[in-house]
């Protein structure tokens, strides 16, 4: 659809909310990378042309400024975007985890809804790289999840903490997260599908894939959403390749994103010509623009290196091919890796998915208790979490009264049940001692020690293979399906409120923690009770 053409601040101009709300509609976001240095430097002032172009070009509807892509320090959104939203341009600001706790995000959240962006696209970030004078230290203090549900409230208005009796003044964030779908495993797939679930749940409104050349896996994330009943506006992910970038994917420079071997030769071969590819990258991303359309996408998110003249063209050119063409385009942008994993089942007709389930993943699940052991410590550990911790076990009132003594007995009583504890959870689980203990939720697999981003809603989308984007081991996440899949229970896995952890309890007892009420559990049960009473309302 084309954006309005009115003044800049005219009252009659859509918003990419209202563009993407609108039936039969098709919105166009065009992804802008940051520079580094101030917005006066060379870089900035390249970067800030750009934009300006883009603005200018009725045929993109939202620009999306990325927050410190890749890991390194770049110039920050929104000063970037300050320019835009002034001269009527709807801007979509990306907001990172891994450089702000969760104060410095509601921080960012009053600083951004007081300058007038409302669309923002939530991220967990990628992992830090070199910075000034060395590695940067990451944050994840909360994750995208936990950001998602942070400016959902803060829309719902935050409780002041001054009045309570009073709260703070709403916002009127349009809340986006991404998925990454283009993955090889089902212990990678099925928890990037759940996690989804939990964003819309949190709030999200919209949801952008993350780059790649598979358009089965395109159609089937639609299908998935469609069949899951989420209320979420899907935009697909057209990235512009070159040579370089392809080269750079295959290696797996960027987490989450894959090019493969079939796909690079490709790229090989038409970046040797003397365009360097250009008119076979541009047609690539043209033809995948127009099957994203025709699957029925709300909408498309345009990104790769190149002037505006570009995006346009990739804009023309999709719309130039025929009503139907799609279907035989789709074709020709399937680049699977062996033995990928789909939810659905093939179309033969088309070469897409079918609405009918994978028939292999079902029969998965019915041998799931045989063919899919897990180790002995899971099984005790889930075992004695069900006997004992869990606030519906027998034994339960025993540990609260046993662990309401020792709160009142002298320091050294206090310390020695601390150690113990310890000295069981650390070599089994390589505890950190955060006190607020995710392990029952994670198939008892540590967030804290074995993920490098502590993701505790589930996995990041930097996942290669199933391993993680930072450590050499496979993705708790991963893990963690595959544990709970013995069990029949992966497909909830994540259904469950939104995890952010108590930081105040770092250093005491866990297991004292849920026995007295003072874990992430007992908060959300006192939120929950405090809802249903009306006063919450």
């Amino acid at each position: 659809m084309a954006r309005p053409t009115s003044p800049a601040g005219a009252d009659d101009l859509t918003t990419f909310r209202d563009a993407l709300a609108q039936p039969g509609g098709f919105v166009v976001a065009a992804e802008l990378v940051t520079s580094r240095g101030p917005i006066t430097s060379e870089g900035g002032a390249r970067v800030l042309a750009l934009a300006r172009d883009l603005a200018a070009d009725p045929r993109i509807d939202a620009l999306s400024i990325t927050d410190n892509p890749g890991g390194h320090a770049m110039l920050s959104p929104d000063a970037l975007g300050t320019d835009l939203i002034s001269r009527g341009q709807e801007v979509i600001i990306h907001l990172a985890c891994k450089d702000w706790n969760r104060n410095a995000l509601e921080s960012r959240g009053w600083q951004l809804s007081s300058a007038g962006f409302d669309n923002v696209l939530a991220l967990s970030g990628d992992y830090p790289v070199m910075g000034h004078r060395g590695l940067a230290a990451p944050v994840f203090d909360i994750d995208s999840v936990g950001l998602i549900s942070l400016f959902s409230e803060m829309n719902a208005g935050l409780p002041d903490a001054r009045r309570p009796d009073s709260p703070l003044q709403r916002t009127d964030f349009f809340l986006g997260g991404v998925i990454t779908n283009h993955k090889r495993y089902e212990r990678e797939v099925m928890p990037q599908y759940f996690k989804l679930r939990k964003k819309a749940r949190a709030g999200a409104s919209f949801v952008i894939n993350q780059a790649g050349w598979n358009t089965r896996k395109d159609d089937e994330l639609l299908r998935w959403v469609r069949r899951d009943g989420l209320d979420l506006r899907v935009l697909a992910n057209v990235y512009l390749l070159s040579r370089t970038a392809a080269r750079a994917f295959h290696r797996g420079i960027i987490p989450g994103i894959v090019v493969t071997d079939e796909l690079l030769e490709l790229a090989e071969r038409h970046g040797a010509s003397p365009d360097k590819g250009r008119a076979f990258f541009v047609e690539l991303a043209a033809k995948h623009l127009a099957v994203v359309r025709g699957l029925g996408y709300d909408g498309v998110y345009l990104g790769g290196h190149m002037p505006a003249e570009t995006f346009g063209e990739i804009i023309d050119r999709a719309g130039a091919y025929g009503a139907d063409d799609w279907r035989e385009l789709a074709r020709e942008i399937q680049f699977p890796r062996p033995d990928e994993f789909y939810f659905f089942d093939r179309d033969p007709h088309t070469g897409l998915s079918s609405d009918v389930v994978n028939a292999a993943y079902l029969e998965s699940k019915r041998r799931r208790r045989t063919a899919l052991p897990v180790p002995v410590k899971y099984r005790l550990s889930r075992r004695l979490h069900e006997k004992v911790f869990a606030r519906t076990s027998p034994h339960f009132e025993t540990g609260r009264r046993a662990y309401s003594r020792i709160e009142k007995a002298p320091r050294p009583v206090r310390r020695l049940t601390h150690v113990l504890e310890q000295a069981a959870k650390v070599p089994l689980f390589g505890c950190k001692d955060c006190g607020d203990c995710s392990l029952p939720e994670i198939a008892y697999v540590c967030p804290e020690s074995q993920c490098a981003k502590n993701q505790r809603n589930g996995p990041c989308g930097g996942t290669r293979d199933g391993l993680c984007e930072v450590y050499d081991s496979e993705c708790i996440w991963s893990e963690a399906y595959e544990r709970l899949k013995a069990y029949g229970e992966e497909e909830s896995m994540l259904d469950g409120p939104v995890v952010v952890k108590d930081n105040a309890l770092a250093g005491t007892s866990a297991w004292a923690n849920t026995f007295l009420g003072r874990d992430h559990v007992a908060r959300q049960n006192d939120a929950d009770d405090w809802a249903a009473d009306g006063t919450g309302s």
